[in-house]
């Protein structure tokens, strides 16, 4: 080929598979494909349902009423102050948004290896599309329970605050831990397929440690000395500061914020690591 040919080529790939490479210019250049399985994740959820997407609406609606009954009626349980309503449907919004994400792109590989066997793309192309579309579920998820708040602030029950403003910045990082955690367990369910068996139930088990049913002022006073161990869940000061920014109420510290992030980022960090490094052989083990 002479060296006139080579220089038609508009895109040249190589073999170049950097641990730390994000390729984000790739995945720009590819963005109508992002657009696509955004709108394939959103129709596919809601295919052949009659309500469609109205669920967003009533998964949040259900599990706040059942959580309110049986965790603030019949069990008593404090919700630092907050209205129990508007405290369970805090803690579902973020918690729902954190855990469908990290599920999903847990799958990436596993999902896709049928059009990754076929096609070239850039593979961060997938999780990418997967928080974009979960974003669309939380934004209007969000929609409801600016709702509620709304109600509880004319009835002058709650006064939000300042850190409402920094409401985006705490999803951005949520969504990041998901990114994080869910490229690390998609690159190791493509050899041991146990852990996509146990990843169901650990993240149920996750909400516990998290401040979706009981405040962190309760666990805390529960475990006594042991109280800090609460403060170890990196998304304990996001779940915190949200509700303390919109509900005026938590148990909120600007220095476990800090540190949340910190960690957060390194999560990231090791799971692009592991994500570009089996995404050089995991077709032959998936």
């Amino acid at each position: 080929m002479t060296e006139t040919q080579q220089q038609e080529w508009t895109n040249v790939i190589e073999s170049d598979h950097s641990l730390f490479k994000l390729n984000l210019k790739d995945v720009w250049q590819y963005r109508d494909l992002v657009f696509m399985f955004v709108k394939r994740d959103f129709i596919s959820s809601f295919k052949q349902t009659i309500l469609g997407p109205l669920w967003f609406f009533i998964n949040p609606i259900m599990t706040t009423i059942v959580f309110t009954f049986v965790f603030g009626g019949i069990a008593k349980l404090p919700t630092d102050g907050i209205p129990p309503v508007l405290f369970y449907l805090a803690g579902n919004t973020l918690w729902g948004y954190f855990s469908t994400t990290m599920l999903s792109v847990s799958n990436v590989f596993t999902g896709n290896a049928g059009i990754f066997g076929k096609v070239y793309f850039p593979r961060l192309v997938t999780p990418i599309s997967t928080i974009i579309s979960s974003f669309m579920r939380l934004s209007i998820q969000l929609l409801l329970f600016f709702i509620v708040l709304g109600y509880f602030i004319y009835k002058d029950q709650v006064l939000p605050n300042y850190w409402a403003f920094f409401s985006p910045v705490l999803i951005i990082f949520l969504a990041l831990f998901a990114l994080g955690l869910g490229m690390i367990f998609s690159s190791l369910t493509t050899k041991y397929r146990d852990l996509s068996l146990l990843l169901g139930f650990g993240v149920s088990l996750f909400m516990w440690f998290t401040p979706v049913i009981l405040p962190t002022s309760m666990v805390k006073k529960q475990l006594g000395h042991y109280g800090y161990l609460a403060d170890l869940n990196p998304l304990t000061p996001i779940f915190e500061c949200f509700k303390y920014g919109f509900i005026g109420s938590g148990d909120f510290n600007v220095t476990r914020l800090l540190m949340s992030f910190a960690f957060i980022t390194v999560v990231l960090f090791v799971g692009i690591v592991i994500f570009n490094k089996s995404e050089k052989s995991f077709i032959d083990t998936v």
